[in-house]
């Protein structure tokens, strides 16, 4: 987690079950209206999004913010696209990496920082059936053995 990291609204689990994450990195994001305080509400869903890279700039996609309750015609769209705030030499760094076949970015948490929404993306590639079931023997054996332990221990 990145240093001085503030509260957190949202994480996306299915990311690190669907992808080996091979880097990280923080960005902005881009809001209209009445987005932020459905984000302080943790009313954003980070399921299906991923970034893409058009233009020299970065693009959130597929990240669902549910319009704000109080919010009246100021509401936006939940599925809109969003700008992701990187520099240069990120946003370049995350079109060369997606060349690269098999490569893909997406946001693995959202949390705010000092009155600001920051989105935690992943450049992962994606894992097949078989690694994904090696993955989840390996938890279950680590739980097993913390368990073994734990009564041990008494």
């Amino acid at each position: 987690m990145p240093k001085g990291e503030g509260k957190l609204v949202a994480q996306n689990k299915k990311a690190r079950h669907d992808y080996t994450i091979i880097d990280t990195m923080e960005a902005g994001i881009v809001l209209q209206g009445t987005e932020i305080k459905s984000i302080r509400n943790s009313r954003i869903n980070l399921k299906d999004g991923f970034a893409r890279v058009r233009n020299g700039e970065a693009f959130l996609y597929n990240v669902h913010i549910s319009p704000y309750e109080q919010g009246n015609i100021f509401n936006h769209d939940p599925l809109r696209t969003r700008k992701l705030l990187l520099h240069k030499k990120q946003i370049a760094r995350l079109a060369g990496e997606l060349k690269n076949a098999g490569i893909t970015i997406v946001p693995l948490k959202v949390y705010l920082k000092d009155g600001y929404a920051k989105v935690l993306i992943g450049i992962g590639k994606g894992k097949r059936q078989y690694d994904k079931r090696e993955t989840l023997k390996r938890k279950d054996v680590d739980r097993q053995i913390s368990r073994t332990l734990k009564n041990y221990s008494r």
